[in-house]
């Protein structure tokens, strides 16, 4: 099936948002020596789940709606608690609740077709399949763990662990690319691989360096 052209460049504008989150933190991170959770890097991510809500909207496909559903709303967690949130006007706050819940109520009588695809593909092995997900789930979980920490702490943060599962997850879907030969798969994760690794270093840095000072004192 055939598309218009706007509804591709809503899906291109979106992983944008994702490239963009990912090198406005790097940057910061490098020139602070602080691996930090910018207000920018949670913009950034509610624009582009956003979007990307919508651009599985307009292409009928359930399973990329399913992708972001629990980490847009963490999104929007972090924009509360980085005191954004409370400055949009109502109507933007309605629109940007609700965005995500509308489109997956018109998806829902597509998940019977995405779950019979997903066990039936006779093009890619259901082995293939399943490491696939399994990258992506992961990928996933990394903000459902940043959730649960900065929750404890009542601060939006992007801890170690946040960085160890992203590389953990990447590394799962840039392999997954490969056995794919999927070059899209395979690009998209390799940037953001090298942006994990370094805020690792970065972080690893800053706790040594810390310890260094405390036992200067």
């Amino acid at each position: 099936m055939d598309y218009p052209a706007f509804i591709y460049v809503i899906g291109f504008a979106a992983q944008i948002f994702f490239s963009a989150r990912t090198l406005f933190q790097w940057i910061k991170a490098e020139k602070s020596r602080h691996v930090g959770s910018p207000a920018s890097y949670w913009v950034f991510s509610v624009a582009g789940s956003w979007l990307f809500c919508l651009y599985g909207w307009l292409r009928d496909d359930f399973s990329i709606i399913l992708g972001q559903f629990i980490s847009y709303y963490i999104y929007l967690w972090n924009l509360k608690n980085k005191g954004i949130w409370g400055k949009l006007p109502l109507v933007l706050k309605i629109i940007l609740a609700v965005t995500p819940l509308v489109a997956a109520a018109f998806m829902l009588k597509d998940a019977g077709a995405f779950a019979d695809e997903f066990f039936r593909n006779e093009n890619v092995p259901f082995s293939l399949v399943l490491f696939g997900s399994a990258g992506q789930i992961i990928f996933t979980l990394r903000f459902m763990y940043q959730w649960v920490y900065s929750y404890r702490r009542h601060e939006s943060l992007l801890p170690a662990g946040f960085w160890i599962i992203s590389l953990v997850g990447s590394g799962l879907i840039i392999a997954y690319g490969v056995f794919r030969h999927d070059p899209v798969l395979i690009l998209g994760q390799s940037f953001g691989f090298v942006a994990y690794l370094r805020n690792l270093v970065i972080g690893w840095r800053e706790r040594k360096s810390s310890r260094t000072t405390e036992r200067q004192k």
